[in-house]
């Protein structure tokens, strides 16, 4: 006698060798024996041999029509063998039972299992519910392999087209499109960005580059953006100042400006001059909405992408030949000292008389380091005086304005060409401007804080620089208190100080009062954003050295050891790490092969040829 038992929800079949009333003792075809319960016999059989049952079953249920089995069964539940008599119309043999019961088990959307060989047909309309989900399973399974077989010829569907910024930055794998996308990675062994840039649906790598940050830093609402403009200032008094701004030729967003004037008291009057949009709007405007989603301007090679609209910062940069409403910092200046004796905040409108670009003047550096003033720039005599009494600005913090002799460099992009220059800090022009800034966002930081209206303060205590609303001492610059006011056209934290400033030089409630929960949420969201659009530049930086040494066609240069295998090309900043650089000494010159560029992961594969020579 033989018998199919059910086990561990799968069907096997076994040779009696024994048994009791509760249990049996079987052997299965292989030679197994097995010791099983009583109840878990489905059926007793002798044909056909054991061997064969199964098998036999398994191929005589493909025959069987799932539809029309579920059409004889009863609303009932209902046994397998009751069943198969009445599909077969006899009394089944065990084969023909054995086929029933493996098309029931095989078939759960159409029979629910309710017990060992018991089933019940599932309702009419949970079975249709249920066939349709499958259909549509089977539909979208068919439309990403579809999807998978164009993208592998270089095709980009056109529903894949709607959605490329959300498959590329974003993708939600519960989509077909995806899930489409995926299965075409997967067989092309591509990344979706290079599988996209094979098909020509990227513009560029660049694109694809910015298109990342913008997608996951920036609104999407462009011209919502630029639609918003600012209210005119109130009326302000006309100072009698010509200032002038020294920036460099790209800067579109003027914040800063400078003037000298000679009292009749013998004395020399400086005036350090920031430009005031928070004039034309308050916290919680439309205006200010735009401004707290930036948090600042994103500065990348070749273009920038603004905190605040075009229309916002013509109306407030500090343009050449117009007159503009400022927050303006006085310090009279003894001239044979150098030393300030006094000093004065006022809010008012100045002329702009100038707009000096770096390379216009860029020879005065020289010139003031050789001790010449020749005359032959514009406010030449202006930018020496304040480049003196820069000089005394440092040397009474006991602190260098700007790290000495650091090398930054800038990139210039245009028409897809880059040029990336060098530029030493420490140059006069840039320590005149550096403690000027020093100066004004001390004092005002000073003002607040004696005053009581809360502000937001930059601090460095054991090396690290922190943003916090308590007035503390910057050990790094030597200053007692230090705020960002100076750039309040491309901040939104010097935006903010300027609003607070504002209010304390009008004598009114300032916006943001102690212990604003506001306050504080923008200066952390600051520090998180400005830490990323920063390493964003530095991510694009990298990349346009890489875009530099393919348009010149760099294949040999000379770097400098770091540490370990991490090198700094010479002449751009470009930092990589190379896995063939033997052990080597920090400062170590080194000759590089330069193997491969990938613009779409940012990468460049060097190889180390030796020392580099002198």
């Amino acid at each position: 006698m033989n018998v199919l038992y059910e086990e561990t929800s799968s069907f096997k079949v076994g040779a009696v060798l024994a048994e009791t009333d509760t249990s049996l003792q079987v052997e299965a075809a292989h030679g197994k024996r097995s010791k099983i319960k009583a109840a878990s016999v489905l059926l007793r059989f002798e044909a056909p041999p054991l061997a064969e049952l199964m098998g036999k079953a398994e191929a005589l249920a493909t025959e069987i029509d799932t539809d029309f089995l579920w059409q004889c069964c009863d609303a009932d539940e209902f046994g397998f063998a009751e069943l198969a008599r009445d599909y077969c119309g006899h009394a089944p043999n065990a084969l023909e039972a054995a086929a029933i019961l493996v098309k029931l088990q095989s078939a759960p959307m159409y029979f629910y299992r309710k017990g060992k060989g018991r089933f019940r047909a599932a309702p009419a309309d949970t079975l249709k519910a249920a066939l349709a989900s499958v259909e549509r399973k089977r539909m979208q399974e068919e439309q990403i392999r579809s999807w998978a077989d164009e993208l592998q010829r270089g095709v980009v569907p056109e529903a894949l087209q709607s959605i490329l910024p959300q498959l590329l930055y974003q993708p939600d794998r519960n989509r077909v499109e995806t899930k489409a996308l995926e299965m075409a990675c997967e067989r092309s062994g591509l990344s979706a960005a290079k599988l996209f840039e094979r098909a020509g649906a990227l513009p560029s790598s660049h694109d694809y580059h910015l298109g990342a940050f913008l997608f996951e830093n920036f609104p999407r609402d462009a011209a919502v953006f630029d639609s918003i403009v600012a209210d005119d200032p109130p009326q302000l008094p006309l100072a009698t100042v010509a200032a002038f701004s020294l920036d460099d030729a790209s800067t579109t967003e003027i914040d800063d400006a400078f003037s000298l004037t000679r009292l009749a008291n013998g004395r020399y009057r400086v005036g350090i001059h920031i430009a005031a949009p928070a004039l034309g709007f308050a916290p919680g405007s439309a205006l200010d909405k735009i401004a707290r989603a930036r948090l600042s301007t994103a500065y990348i090679p070749g273009q920038k992408i603004t905190m605040l609209p075009q229309q916002v910062i013509e109306r407030y940069t500090l343009a050449e030949g117009r007159v503009c409403p400022a927050v303006s910092l006085y310090l009279d200046i003894n001239p044979l000292s150098h030393l300030v004796e006094g000093q004065e905040t006022r809010v008012e409108r100045i002329s702009i008389a100038a707009n000096l670009r770096h390379h216009q003047v860029q020879a005065l550096d020289a010139a003031f380091l050789a001790g010449e003033e020749r005359g032959e720039l514009p406010f030449e005599a202006e930018l020496f005086f304040l480049w003196r009494l820069a000089l005394e600005l440092e040397a009474a913090r006991g602190k260098p304005a700007i790290q000495q002799d650091r090398v930054d460099y800038s990139f210039y992009v245009e028409n897809e060409r880059v040029s990336i220059v060098e530029r030493r800090r420490g140059a006069p022009l840039d320590k005149l401007v550096a403690e000027l800034m020093i100066s004004a966002n001390n004092n005002w930081g000073r003002l607040l804080a004696d005053r009581g209206v809360p502000a937001v303060y930059r601090t460095q205590s054991n090396g690290k620089v922190r943003m916090t609303t308590v007035a503390s001492p910057h050990q790094g610059l030597g200053v007692s208190h230090y705020i960002w006011a100076s750039s309040p056209l491309r901040r939104y934290i010097d935006l903010l100080n300027q609003w607070q400033l504002l209010a304390c030089l009008a004598g009114s409630a300032p916006p943001f009062g102690k212990n604003s929960a506001d306050l504080l949420a923008a200066m952390r969201e600051f520090e998180l954003t400005f830490a990323v659009y920063d390493q964003f530049q530095s991510k694009m930086e990298h990349y346009w050295c890489l875009r530099w040494l393919l348009q010149e066609q760099v294949t040999l240069c000379k770097a400098q050891v770091l540490r370990d295998n991490l090198v700094k090309f010479e002449g751009i900043p470009l930092y990589v790490r190379v896995p063939s650089l033997p052990d080597l000494e920090m400062g170590s010159r080194v000759l590089l092969e330069i193997e491969g560029i990938d613009l779409i992961d940012n990468a460049v594969k060097a190889r180390y040829k030796g020392p580099a020579e002198s």
